[in-house]
């Protein structure tokens, strides 16, 4: 049992830090650049991952400091756009790698962390995606529409995924709604040997 869990989280390690070049241009020439900007991080697992975990830790604190993300989230996507021509491949990967492996244990932890910090995590995940996501673009790309179907796409994610964690947690009246609890620690342990995963294979390469 330990070995295939050993087995499937080195192959999704080395699918994450593989999956760096999609092919955005190719999305670009049938929707346009605003449906790219919206589409291109659906594309990449380590945006998956990473938006997913970041709304899920904000899921699990509770909507009054969630909800911060809804503008912190997109504002950060679109800082970073700018700032891919000062991130290698390198560099992001191992960021990505780290941002995994501390969301992931703050939500193993359950730790209750407060609206500062969360929105600073937010912040620095957004902008190193958005750095990413920026990389990928070429020189015929309309960046004022790809920034603005990032930014929808960033928002759209981060706060249904907020959402459905907070409505996958809500305590029932007979109190039997424990093993969510478990079950979103659980997937917080996932993610956080992931992140380890992609940061040692970052640093080995």
């Amino acid at each position: 049992m330990r070995l295939h869990l050993a087995r499937a989280l080195t192959a999704a390690a080395l699918l994450l830090t593989g999956a760096n070049a999609a092919e955005a241009h190719i999305v670009a020439a049938r929707l346009g650049d605003f449906y790219m900007g919206a589409s291109h991080p659906l594309t990449d697992l380590q945006d998956v991952l990473l938006w997913t975990a970041t709304g899920v830790l904000a899921g699990t604190l509770g909507a009054t400091k969630g909800r911060w993300l809804i503008l912190v989230f997109p504002l950060g996507l679109l800082a970073g756009l700018p700032l891919a021509s000062f991130f290698g491949a390198a560099a992001t990967q191992l960021a990505d790698a780290t941002m995994m492996l501390a969301i992931g244990m703050l939500l193993a932890a359950a730790a209750q962390v407060p609206t500062v910090v969360l929105c600073a995590i937010a912040f620095a995940v957004a902008v190193i995606r958005g750095a990413a996501n920026g990389a990928e673009l070429g020189p015929e790309t309309d960046r004022l529409l790809f920034a603005a179907g990032l930014a929808c796409v960033g928002y759209t994610v981060i706060t249904l995924t907020m959402a459905l964690t907070a409505m996958f947690r809500q305590t029932l009246p007979d109190n039997s709604a424990s093993w969510r609890f478990i079950a979103v620690r659980a997937l917080g342990g996932w993610i956080a040997a992931i992140g380890l995963m992609m940061a040692s294979l970052a640093l080995a390469t």
